[in-house]
């Protein structure tokens, strides 16, 4: 119950309100956490007794001499369940630290009572993050597998549509409390788990396509604000409960564009995008060796051609947005032509072009991610 990852983590909360030194020894007398690194691992005679006798010892300087390996001080019992588990051990004048003994001795046992409640809530969030992964692995349902979903209130007849979400750092803590910060948005409808450390997974039931999409368009909204990070989203198919595998394909393939364009993207709105999957490298690198490899040195060339793309081949638009005149649009597009030998003013060349985009941002986001 107390290891000496919570014992030094609860050293240094304390060391925040008070200079004098901590020491925390566990039930055999053992110091595991302190101030002073060079008394851990010794032996406390003043905490052994302390924890044997369930109540405060205040140590005295003669004590030091008769006692093995104490210092004046006051050692406190810490009780989880009105069991010893620990004892918390202050050093200095008795007179001195004994008006605020019980106060550190109180918050740290709500630190241990934290730390007990967050571990139980991790147990319970990972056995639900166990269950999705058999949930997309099997077809199969075996007896103890429906047992689990009753257990865990996960209801198998309902239809639903499986959400993935990816964020751009592998950050443990983050995601945590992006994961917590999600979950009390949802109602308990709703299956939210982590999945590896930088995606989430969200099961939902929601009525129609527009009314997914506002709350995840909010959700993205919040989350981007709060956090400052860019939240992707990829959607699948709402399905049976046993076909969740494929709604998880899906989402999968949508996320893959969402990455790409940093838009909310459902599987069904996929067209084009689709074919990217299954591209081989080989076949992707000699597609844009023949396209706009030579337009990748040249990052105002680029940028023109994807508003030109954005704004449906509108010059007027296009040219506001770049703050050029039209005439030097007409330039740049007819430099674009000669880089790539493809006209974007002609529709089956510029759907060659933006192919070539859409698999130039897939490629270059799936690196981003891998490194």
């Amino acid at each position: 119950m107390l290891f000496p990852d919570l014992a030094n983590k609860i050293v240094r909360e304390v060391r925040r309100l008070i200079k004098e030194n901590i020491i925390i020894i566990n039930i055999q007398g053992v110091i595991i956490a302190s101030t002073d690194i060079e008394r851990i691992g010794q032996f406390h005679e003043g905490a052994l007794r302390c924890a044997k006798q369930k109540k405060t010892v205040i140590i005295t300087k003669e004590d030091e001499r008769r006692l093995h390996g104490v210092k004046a001080g006051m050692n406190l019992p810490l009780l989880f369940h009105e069991e010893v588990i620990g004892v918390i051990g202050i050093t200095g004048e008795p007179e001195n630290i004994s008006q605020y003994g019980e106060i550190l001795r109180k918050m740290t046992e709500l630190l241990i009572h934290e730390n007990y409640f967050l571990e139980q809530l991790e147990l319970e969030h990972r056995s639900y993050e166990a269950f999705v992964f058999d949930w997309l692995q099997n077809t199969d349902w075996s007896p103890s597998f429906l047992d689990r979903a009753k257990t865990l209130g996960i209801d198998l007849y309902k239809k639903k549509q499986l959400i993935l979400f990816s964020i751009d750092q592998n950050d443990t803590m983050l995601q945590r409390k992006i994961w917590q910060h999600v979950r009390n948005l949802l109602t308990k409808e709703h299956l939210f788990v982590r999945w590896g450390n930088d995606r989430f997974i969200l099961f939902t039931a929601m009525s129609s396509k527009e009314q997914t999409y506002q709350f995840l368009k909010r959700l993205k909204q919040d989350c981007e604000t709060l956090f400052s990070i860019p939240l992707y989203i990829g959607i699948g198919q709402s399905v049976t409960p046993s076909n969740m595998n494929l709604s998880y394909e899906q989402a999968l393939q949508a996320l893959s564009v969402s990455l790409a364009t940093k838009k909310i993207v459902f599987n069904e709105d996929l067209r084009l995008e689709m074919c990217l999957q299954d591209i081989s490298a080989e076949t992707r690198e000699q597609f844009l060796e023949r396209t706009i490899k030579n337009l990748l040195s040249s990052p105002e060339l680029m940028h023109t051609l994807r508003l030109f793309i954005d704004y449906n081949q509108s010059y007027k638009q296009t040219a506001e947005q770049l703050h050029i005149h039209i005439n030097t649009l007409h330039y740049r597009l007819k430099k674009i032509e000669e880089y790539t030998g493809l006209d974007p003013k002609q529709f089956k060349d510029l759907n060659i072009l933006y192919f070539s985009l859409l698999l130039l941002d897939n490629h270059t986001k799936k690196n981003d991610k891998t490194n």
